[in-house]
């Protein structure tokens, strides 16, 4: 384990299909610092390698190595991104001047993470205070897709991060309508995963089959629209939409937690949660979260928790790279 102070400064990143971020750690007084954020679309430069370049050019310390979390799965320390046309390997970051660097996934850095995000930084669903301080917790969340992780935890103190693509699990219908919702998006995938409707584009295919069953017409093609017109407007169709969104997120997240045995708590990540937060907490979230028939009394022990840090895949990516020694 890492000592008390550390003197290197290291690269930390999170890159997303729509988003990246940087920022350089130190690891002081038994915990990390971020300095100098930088957070910029990813459609800016052509290559992940460029972009992770411009980062460093800026830096007026350069790191020495570092971890970076992405988003989708890594395979012998090379990532494809899942909705990014970005590719790259740790072999080739280390012509950077990163030695060691190391490649993880996003929710992985976030399961890291969401332990040591400040108290304020979180933002309760329901559930007990706390949950079992021994037990898994799951981490879970919408942006651009659905991003899936776990962190167990034992008795001695021990950790591991449970890296994983659960997002691409096959969506669960639950009552009639997400009958007829899983109905209509079999027409254009041959497999509805949980991520072609927990997602921004999701919430956009959502809000297009409800508007089939509903027999109307629906001419928004912005997901962030949806979620614009259903804060202003909680009882429009919009607001329908998301209400929807936000019960079939409160019904993976508690498959989920029965999945991973999660009665250390639930923590819902991602870009979107945080947005929604007025609407999520006024939604039927918990309620599904909890329905689970002889499980209900089980999951009602669970904690749920929204994470409104900017920067917790940061935290946990440093977490990773000042423990790697």
């Amino acid at each position: 384990m890492t000592q008390a102070n550390d003197p290197r400064t290291l690269l930390v990143g999170d890159v997303g299909g729509t988003n990246a971020r940087f920022a350089v750690a130190r690891w002081t007084d038994g915990g990390p610092v971020l300095d100098h954020h930088k957070s910029f679309p990813a459609e800016r430069y052509p290559t992940f390698l460029e972009g992770v370049q411009a980062f460093i050019d800026g830096c007026a310390i350069k790191p020495s190595g570092g971890v970076i979390a992405v988003a989708g799965p890594v395979t012998d320390g090379t990532i494809d991104l899942t909705n990014s046309p970005w590719r790259v390997s740790e072999t080739e970051l280390q012509t950077l001047g990163l030695d060691p660097i190391r490649l993880i996934n996003d929710f992985e850095a976030q399961a890291w993470g969401a332990p040591i995000v400040p108290a304020g930084a979180l933002e309760r669903l329901g559930g007990p205070e706390a949950g079992d301080a021994h037990a898994a917790l799951a981490v879970l969340g919408p942006g651009t897709g659905f991003g899936v992780s776990g962190l167990a935890r034992d008795v001695d103190g021990r950790q591991v991060a449970l890296p994983s693509e659960g997002g691409h699990a096959c969506f669960a219908p639950n009552d009639a309508v997400e009958d007829e919702i899983l109905r209509i998006l079999r027409r254009r995938y041959e497999r509805v995963s949980i991520e072609r409707l927990i997602c921004g584009p999701g919430l956009l295919n959502m809000h297009r089959a409800l508007a089939e069953i509903d027999g109307r017409e629906s001419h928004i093609d912005d997901p962030a629209e949806i979620t614009r017109q259903a804060m202003a407007e909680p009882n429009s169709t919009c607001g329908a939409t998301l209400a929807r969104f936000c019960a079939i997120l409160g019904s993976v997240a508690g498959d989920i937690a029965l999945t991973l045995g999660a009665r250390g708590g639930v923590y819902v990540a991602g870009g979107i949660a945080p947005r929604i937060l007025p609407f999520l907490k006024a939604s039927p979230f918990r309620e599904r979260f909890e329905k689970k028939g002889r499980f209900q009394p089980y999951l009602a022990q669970v904690p749920t928790w929204v994470i409104t840090h900017e920067h917790a895949a940061l935290l946990g990516a440093a977490r990773v790279a000042f423990d790697r020694d």
